[in-house]
């Protein structure tokens, strides 16, 4: 928990920005820069959507490119607990969990992957966080290989393919693509049991 100190009748006291504050911060922060764009969201839109105060954002973070970077260092945390989870349910699993956690996280989802940060100098996610959100997904390759589930390709490339292929279908369904009647969720079994033939041993 961070500290920060505000006058009052010329005496500080103590302000304290709490774990519920950041999380809130975080949140407003995708959702705002999904909506407007990185270079318009400014700190004041932040706390002000956030009901709190520009303090408590350089008390928290430090500036604007520090809250992005954890806003999407956040994200990427989340997605790798729900890997996590899944991961007892082996390939088919995170796969599934893959996609549902991308439809109850659009703006994170985009803020993470759909690249409104690239023009921001020093603001990337931290190496460490966003490979360790993909780790179950190549421990799965390997568990599945071990197995005789799969093909001895580099577990690594491999992991790498079938994100690839249910990352696409799933920024598809939430960029809204095809006829709103679209059956996504059929969609995207058939698309993991392709996915399972095709790299099948």
């Amino acid at each position: 928990m961070k500290q920060c100190y505000e006058t009052l009748e010329g005496m500080a006291r103590p302000v304290v920005h709490d774990q519920h504050v950041q999380d809130r911060l975080l949140a407003v922060t995708a959702e705002l820069v999904d909506r407007e764009g990185p270079a318009r969201v400014t700190l004041r839109d932040v706390a002000a959507a956030a009901e709190t105060s520009t303090t408590a954002i350089y008390s928290l973070f430090g500036g604007k490119a520090q809250l992005l970077t954890a806003a999407v260092d956040d994200g990427f945390r989340s997605f790798g607990e729900s890997q996590r989870a899944a991961a007892k349910d082996g390939l088919p699993g995170l796969g599934r969990a893959y996609r549902v956690w991308a439809l109850e996280h659009p703006a994170l989802y985009r803020l993470m992957f759909g690249g409104a940060l690239a023009a921001y100098v020093d603001c990337s996610p931290t190496p460490a966080v966003a490979s360790g959100s993909m780790l179950p997904l190549v421990e799965a390759v390997v568990a599945a290989q071990s197995a005789g589930a799969l093909g001895k390709d580099d577990p690594a490339l491999m992991a790498m393919a079938i994100w690839g292929q249910v990352h696409g279908l799933v920024s598809l369904e939430l960029a809204q693509m095809n006829d709103p009647a679209t059956d996504w969720a059929s969609i995207y079994e058939a698309a993991l049991e392709s996915v399972a033939r095709a790299w099948a041993a």
